[in-house]
C-alpha cells in the first residue's frame, strides 16, 4: 500500500525538479524513508533543500502541513534557523473570524499569487493578521532575492491548490495533537472508536487535511509531548508587595504588551467530584485563537512554579467537540495581563476577575536569572505557589457535577460572552469513504496513536513498606517509626526522556513530602546514555547538587584508562560522603583532575533547606553496594550509547556482514551486559533516551572556521573580560574505518568513527555536520568511552586509517567559544568560532575581520588536501608518527585483551608526507618510549600554557588600563 502511495506522489505531485528534468545522480527525494521521527525529518528536509537548491535554478518552495499541535511551526522555525529562509504562515491569510469552517477563511488566491510572484523572481506583499483585533492590519514586503527558499507553514499547506507550486512536501503528525486523542480516549473509555473521536475533536482533519498529507514526500511522526527540558520558571506574589520606589519603575520607559485571556477548565465526563484537577483540560482563549493544555501541568519547588512548554493551538470546533463528548466547563475566569518582555525574561501584572486581585509575575527560562531579577526589584515575597485555579477552588470550592462553571457573578456580560464563545456547531461526521483510494489502510500512518494502542497516561508514585527481612544489610533503617520505613514502588513501564524527567522530579517531591530531607538520588546507565544531561536538568528544576562518580576515581586506574572498572571507584570515601549526607553532616566531596589523573582537592557539601537533594550520577550509580544507601534509583539507556551500536551495525551491513546489536554490544561495551545492565533492572524508574546526536536540531552548534591569522589581543577584545576563561588542550584524533565501505577512492569523515585522546581519556566525537553557506552546523555531543570500547571496534575489523595530532588554545565567555587549533605539519593555525546563536557567531567573525576567509572543510579534508604536495619531502618525523600510532593501537589491543591485528592494520598518517605502507623499514620502539614521548609533549604544552597565562594577564591589564585612561580623558 505504501509503495502505491509513494508512486502516486511522484506521478501526481507538484513541481518536483526530478520530474521536470532527468538527473544522472539519484536524488535524496527519490530514496526517502516513508515515516521518520521529528529529528530525522528535520535532517532530511535540510539535506533535501540543499540538494534541490544546488541542482536547480530559481526558488525552492517547501510546504509543511499537518493538524494543529503536530509541530509544523517548530519544524519550520528550526529549518529557517539553519537555512536562513522565508517562512510564510497561512494563519496570516485568514479573511475573518473563525465561524467553524476555517478552511473557507483562507485566502488561497492571494497565497497562490504571492508564491507565483516569488517563483518568477518578482517582489511581493504578504498579509499580516491581528488575532486580537480579528482583522487584517496590513502587508509585509518580501523581496524575491532575499532568500532562495520559501516555506509555507499551515494545516492546509499541502492542499491541491498549492501542491503544483511546491518542490518539497512535508507532512507532520503526532505531537500534542495525538496526546489529546490519547487523553480523551482514556477519559471516555474504549467504547468510542478512534475515527469517531477524530471527527468529534478535529472535525476537519479527516475531510480536508488527512487526504492531502498522503502526498507528502517526507512524513514525520512527532512523538513530542509536554516537556520540562526547557521549562518556564515563575515567581508570583500580590502586586502590593512591590516596594514604593520600585513600583514606579516596573514599566517606566518600557513598551508594555496588553493581553486579555479567558481561561476555562474542562472536567472529563466520567470524572467523579473528587477527581484531581490534573485530570482536567485547560483551554485559553485569546481573541479568535484557542490554546489547549492537558491538566494543570506544573512543578512547585520552594518559591518557584515550574511549567513545561505544553500549550498548543486548536480550532474552536475542538472545544465544541469536547463539550459534545461530555466534557463540561467547571471553572472559567478572565485574566487581564500587562507585560514587559526583555529577551527570555518577562514581567507581568495580571488581574484575575474572579479573585478581584492583581498579581506580579516574573517569568524566565533561567531559574537563577528570575530570582536575581526579583531581588534587584526589591521583591522578596511572600511568594504564592498556588495556581489561579487552586486559589479559585480554595475560595469557592470544587463545583458539583452538572453545575454552572465558577465565574465572577457580577460580570454577567462576561459570563454570557463565555457561553457564546464555547458553543460550537455539532462536529462533522465524516463517512469512511472520504479518504479517496486509501480505503485499505486499516491503520493509516496519520493516526499515530493507532486504534489498538494509545499513549499511556502518566502513572503516579506509590510507597510500599520496607520488609526488614529483605533489607540484606542495607543501611536503610527498618524501624517502622523512622523516615525510611517506606520506599518507592518501582514503575512497571519504561518512559521516554520527557516523561522520565517529569516523573523523576515528581518522585523527589513525593520523597520530600513523605520522608523529609535529605533525598539522595542515583542515576546509572552506560556511557553516553544521557545520565549527566538528565541530572543537570533535574538540578535546574529542583535546585539540588549533582555529584559525578568520576570524582571518586583512583589515580592508578585512570592512568591505565580503566574508567569502566568498578574497582576504579574509591568506595570507602563514597560511602562516607553518602553517610554524612544521610545524617545531615557537612562532608567533603573529592575533585578529580582527569588531565593530571590525580585528585586535586575537595569541595564542601552540606544538606540544608535550600539544598536538601543530592544526585549521584555515574555508570555504577545503581551498583548494589551503592544503591542500598539511595532513596531513588533511576536507570537511563539509549542516547549516544545506542547511536554507536547502530552506527557499527550500519557499517557492517554496508560491507555485507550482518551483526545483531547484542553481538556488537558484547564486543564494543564488554562491561555493560556483565556488570552494568543487571543493576539497571532494579531501578524505580527506567528511562529510554531516544536522543540522536546527529539528527537532533536541539544539540547544534554554529561554527565558523578560518585559517586567517588573528592577533591574540583581538580575540580578547570580543569576549566579556569579566567572564573570560582560557585553556590549552593537546589531542590526538584517530579515525577508524571498516574495510570495504564504498568511498570512491576518497577517505571521508562520514565513513569513519573518530576517537579523540585528550587529557588522559578517550572520547567518541560525533561529527556529521550540516554545512550551510559559511557555517558548519554540528552536534555538540562528545562522550567518553573506555579503552575497551576502542579495542572492541578494532576487534570488529575497524582499521586505524587516519591520525591527526594538534594543540588547541581555547577562549570562552559563556556566549561564544573561540578555538585556535595548531595542527602538526600544517603551517598556519585554524580559528574556530562556536556558539548556539548564529547571529552572535557571525558578529564575532565580522569583528575579527574573517569574512571571506571561511572554510567548511573538516580537518581530515584539509590535511588530505595537503598530502600530494608533501609526498616528495623528507619522511623522518612522519615515520615516527606512524610508529607512534602503530604502538598506540597495539597498546589499545593489549588492554582490551584482543588478538594481534597487525596483518590487517592499514594506517595512513595525516599531517605527514607518507603512510605506514610507504615508510622505510624500521625497528618498532618499545611502548614505554611512546608513553614518554607523549608525556614530554604534554609537559611542553603545560609550559606554553603557563607562558600563555602570564601573557594573557599582562595584555588584559594593559588593555583595561588603557581603556580607563581613555575614559578619563573623555
Amino acid at each position: 500500500m505504501d509503495d502505491d502511495v509513494v508512486q502516486r506522489v511522484f506521478e501526481e505531485g507538484g513541481r518536483d525538479y526530478y520530474q521536470q528534468q532527468p538527473s544522472t545522480s539519484p536524488s535524496i527525494l527519490q530514496s526517502l524513508p516513508l515515516h521518520v521521527s521529528f529529528d530525522h525529518g528535520y535532517y532530511l528536509l535540510v539535506k533535501s533543500i540543499q540538494e534541490l537548491r544546488s541542482k536547480k535554478d530559481g526558488l525552492v518552495t517547501v510546504g509543511i502541513g499537518g493538524p494543529s499541535g503536530s509541530g509544523k511551526s517548530s519544524l519550520a522555525e528550526k529549518v529557517a534557523s539553519v537555512i536562513g529562509c522565508i517562512v510564510v504562515s497561512m494563519e496570516n491569510y485568514r479573511t475573518g473570524v473563525d465561524d467553524g469552517n476555517d478552511m473557507d477563511l483562507i485566502d488561497f488566491d492571494l497565497l497562490v499569487n504571492n508564491l507565483e510572484d516569488l517563483i518568477n523572481g518578482r517582489d511581493t506583499f504578504i498579509p499580516l493578521f491581528d488575532f486580537q483585533g480579528r482583522r487584517r492590519i496590513g502587508t509585509k514586503a518580501i523581496k524575491s532575492s532575499s532568500s532562495g527558499v520559501v516555506i509555507v507553514d499551515g494545516a492546509y499547506a499541502l492542499h491541491a491548490r498549492l501542491r503544483s507550486l511546491l518542490d518539497i512536501r512535508v507532512a507532520v503528525v503526532g505531537g500534542v495533537h495525538f496526546s489529546l486523542l490519547s487523553k480523551v480516549q482514556y477519559d471516555i473509555g474504549e467504547s468510542c472508536p478512534l475515527d469517531s473521536l477524530i471527527d468529534s475533536i478535529f472535525p476537519l482533519f479527516r475531510k480536508h487535511i488527512e487526504p492531502d498529507l498522503h502526498h507528502a514526500q517526507i512524513r514525520i511522526n512527532n512523538s513530542f509531548v509536554s516537556s520540562f527540558r526547557e521549562p518556564i520558571y515563575k515567581l508570583k506574589c500580590k502586586s502590593e508587595q512591590i516596594e514604593g520606589e520600585h513600583a514606579s519603575h516596573v514599566f517606566h520607559g518600557k513598551e508594555a504588551q496588553l493581553d486579555n485571556f479567558i481561561e476555562m477548565y474542562l472536567r472529563p465526563p466520567s470524572a467523579s467530584e473528587e477527581a484531581r484537577i490534573n485530570d482536567w483540560i485547560k483551554v485559553r482563549q485569546s481573541g479568535i485563537r484557542y490554546y489547549l493544555s492537558l491538566g494543570d501541568q506544573r512543578i512547585v519547588d520552594k518559591n518557584f512554579i515550574i511549567r513545561p512548554k505544553a500549550e498548543f493551538e486548536v480550532g474552536r470546533m475542538t472545544l465544541g467537540g469536547l463539550l459534545a463528548l461530555g466534557y463540561n466547563v467547571v471553572v472559567s475566569y478572565k485574566r487581564a495581563s500587562t507585560s514587559v518582555i526583555e529577551g527570555n525574561f518577562s514581567l507581568s501584572l495580571e488581574t484575575i476577575d474572579t479573585l478581584g486581585e492583581t498579581y506580579l509575575v516574573l517569568r524566565g527560562i533561567n531559574r537563577k536569572m528570575v530570582g536575581a531579577e526579583a531581588s534587584r526589584m526589591g521583591v522578596n515575597g511572600p511568594w504564592i505557589t498556588k495556581s489561579y485555579l487552586e486559589m479559585i477552588l480554595e475560595r469557592k470550592g470544587v463545583p458539583r457535577l452538572n453545575t454552572p462553571p465558577l465565574s465572577n457573578a457580577p460580570n454577567a456580560a462576561l459570563a454570557s460572552n463565555q457561553e457564546r464563545l464555547i458553543t460550537a456547531p455539532k462536529p462533522l461526521r465524516v463517512s469512511s469513504n472520504l479518504v479517496n483510494r486509501l480505503e485499505d489502510l486499516s491503520q493509516p500512518w496519520t493516526r499515530s496513536p493507532t486504534k489498538s494502542k494509545m499513549e499511556p497516561v502518566l502513572a503516579t508514585w506509590h510507597f510500599v513498606s520496607l520488609d526488614p527481612a529483605l533489607a540484606h544489610g542495607s543501611v536503610i533503617a527498618t524501624d517502622p517509626t523512622s523516615r525510611d520505613a517506606v520506599q518507592l514502588a518501582p514503575m512497571p513501564d519504561s518512559y521516554d526522556l520527557d516523561r522520565g524527567l517529569l516523573l523523576s522530579v515528581q518522585a523527589i517531591q513525593a520523597l520530600v513530602e513523605n520522608k523529609g530531607l535529605p533525598v539522595i538520588v542515583g542515576i546509572g546507565g552506560p556511557s553516553g546514555s544521557g545520565k549527566t544531561s538528565l541530572a543537570r536538568k533535574m538540578a535546574n528544576i529542583v535546585g539540588c547538587e549533582v555529584v559525578s562518580l568520576e570524582s571518586y576515581y583512583k589515580s592508578e586506574y585512570v592512568k591505565d584508562f580503566k574508567y569502566d572498572d568498578f574497582s576504579s571507584l574509591d568506595l570507602g570515601l563514597l560511602s562516607k560522603n553518602i553517610s554524612d549526607i544521610r545524617n545531615c553532616r557537612r562532608t567533603k566531596v573529592p575533585i578529580f583532575d582527569l588531565e593530571t589523573g590525580a585528585r586535586s582537592g575537595f569541595k564542601e557539601l552540606e544538606v540544608s533547606e535550600e539544598c536538601g537533594v543530592v544526585i549521584f550520577e555515574g555508570v555504577y550509580a545503581l551498583h548494589p553496594d551503592i544503591r542500598k544507601s539511595l532513596d531513588l534509583w533511576i536507570a537511563v539507556v539509549g542516547g549516544v550509547h545506542s547511536h554507536l551500536i547502530s552506527r557499527v551495525q550500519r557499517d557492517k551491513s554496508r560491507v555485507g556482514c550482518f551483526m545483531s546489536q547484542n553481538e556488537i554490544m558484547t564486543t564494543v561495551f564488554p562491561m555493560f551486559q556483565q556488570y552494568i545492565e543487571p543493576h539497571l533492572v532494579h531501578a524505580h524508574l527506567k528511562i529510554r533516551n531516544d536522543f540522536d546526536p546527529v539528527l537532533s536540531p536541539e544539540s547544534s552548534l554554529f561554527v565558523l572556521k578560518s585559517n586567517k591569522q588573528v592577533a591574540y589581543q583581538d580575540i580578547l577584545r570580543i569576549l566579556d573580560p569579566t567572564k573570560i576563561c582560557s585553556s590549552v588542550q593537546n589531542f590526538i584524533d584517530i579515525y577508524l574505518r571498516l574495510p570495504g565501505i564504498p568511498a570512491n577512492g576518497q577517505l571521508t569523515e562520514s565513513d569513519s568513527i573518530r576517537v579523540r585522546i585528550c587529557e588522559g581519556r578517550f572520547a567518541l566525537l560525533i561529527r556529521e555536520p550540516i554545512r550551510e553557506g559559511n557555517y558548519i552546523i554540528q552536534p555538540k555531543v562528545d562522550f567518553d568511552i573506555s579503552i575497551s570500547t576502542v579495542a572492541g571496534l578494532l576487534n570488529l575489523g575497524y582499521q586505524a586509517v587516519a591520525y591527526i595530532e594538534a594543540s588547541a588554545y581555547i577562549y570562552q565567555d559563556g556566549k561564544i567559544l573561540i578555538e585556535v587549533d595548531h595542527l602538526q605539519d600544517v603551517p598556519s593555525p585554524y580559528i574556530q568560532i562556536k556558539g548556539v546563536h548564529k547571529e552572535v557567531v557571525a558578529a564575532a567573525g565580522s569583528t575579527l575581520k574573517l569574512d571571506g576567509s571561511y572554510t567548511t572543510k573538516s580537518y581530515l579534508q584539509l590535511v588530505l588536501d595537503r598530502l600530494p604536495a608533501l609526498e616528495g619531502s623528507s619522511s623522518g618525523i612522519h615515520s615516527q608518527q606512524a610508529a607512534r600510532l602503530q604502538e598506540l593501537v597495539e597498546y589499545i589491543q593489549s588492554q582490551g585483551a584482543l588478538v594481534d591485528l597487525d596483518d590487517s592494520l592499514d594506517i595512513v598518517v595525516l599531517g605527514s608526507s607518507s603512510s605506514s605502507d610507504s615508510s622505510p623499514s624500521r625497528e618498532i620502539s618499545p611502548l614505554d618510549g611512546v608513553i614518554e614521548d607523549m608525556q614530554s609533549r604534554i609537559k611542553r604544552l603545560e609550559r606554553w600554557q603557563m607562558i600563555n597565562t602570564v601573557l594573557w594577564t599582562f595584555f588584559m591589564s594593559a588593555f583595561v588600563g588603557y581603556s580607563l585612561y581613555q575614559r578619563k580623558r573623555q
